[in-house]
């Protein structure tokens, strides 16, 4: 299996889900991906589960904060980037026109980490590590293949990530919608695109690798989920997005042999 033991800053190396019913999305994510779980308590009372695959961190997962589902927000899937500094990173976002959702903070040895929102809205998590890295593993079935951020305004949005990851912005040529490709020194580590339709607020989604695309979503609609676009072959490989059982969306691809930017 592909593993990792580090991630250069501007890279986008980890992915947790905030959800309202852990344990069923335990159980959803094992069935789909293969996952393991351990779970650890945190310095805040909550619990903290991480998805491994033979061993190695995938993703993690905790239970939605309680006035989080009080303000309407649904289940999500979160996206971080790996930075030196979380307080310099945060700094540069608040000078590039950004929010800071969440100042910088430790979780206890593993890292310090901070939330911000870009000029557009969209929400990044950094991520400073410590004894954690992140994620582990990459490029095999149920790992994180592609981060994308929804928003109307991709030249705001990507003048925001430049300043504050260093990614350069390049726009490829599409028939129906533009589509903004980000790279870290040459390597393509993300993507930006307009909604699709109206009311989708701006957001970062979260693409996994699966070996095949059709059986995936088969086997996520018989557990509960719902297909939001179903299986279709893209320039990538062929893509589904779905939305699990509580809520949350994300997309899975069955990347074409000379695409995976996360391997």
């Amino acid at each position: 299996m592909p593993e990792v033991t580090q991630h250069a800053p501007g890279t986008p190396s980890y992915i947790d889900l905030s959800t309202t019913d852990p344990e069923a999305a335990q159980a959803f994510y094992a069935e789909l991906f293969g996952w393991e779980y351990d779970e650890e308590p945190t310095d805040t009372g909550t619990t903290y589960i991480t998805a491994r695959l033979g061993g190695k961190t995938a993703a993690g997962m905790m239970e939605q904060p309680a006035d989080m589902r009080e303000m309407g927000m649904s289940p999500c899937w979160n996206s971080y980037v790996t930075v030196d500094d979380a307080e310099a990173a945060v700094k540069r976002a608040e000078e590039a026109g950004g929010s800071v959702m969440q100042p910088a903070f430790d979780v206890m040895d593993a890292g310090r980490m901070a939330v911000l929102a870009d000029p557009t809205g969209g929400v990044v998590c950094v991520w400073e590590p410590k004894d954690g890295i992140g994620g582990e593993i990459f490029g095999v079935h149920g790992t994180l293949c592609w981060n994308e951020l929804t928003t109307p305004d991709t030249g705001a949005a990507s003048a925001f990530y430049q300043e504050v990851f260093g990614w350069q912005a390049e726009d490829l040529p599409m028939e129906d919608t533009p589509y903004t490709m980000y790279l870290l020194e040459g390597q393509p580590i993300g993507g930006a695109m307009n909604p699709p339709m109206d009311g989708i607020p701006p957001h970062w989604g979260i693409y996994i690798n699966v070996d095949d695309t059709d059986a995936v979503v088969e086997k996520a609609r018989s557990l509960g989920a719902q297909v939001m676009a179903e299986p279709m072959d893209t320039p990538p490989g062929r893509m589904a997005a779905l939305v699990d059982p509580q809520g949350a969306a994300f997309s899975v691809i069955e990347a074409d042999a000379d695409f995976d930017p996360m391997a």
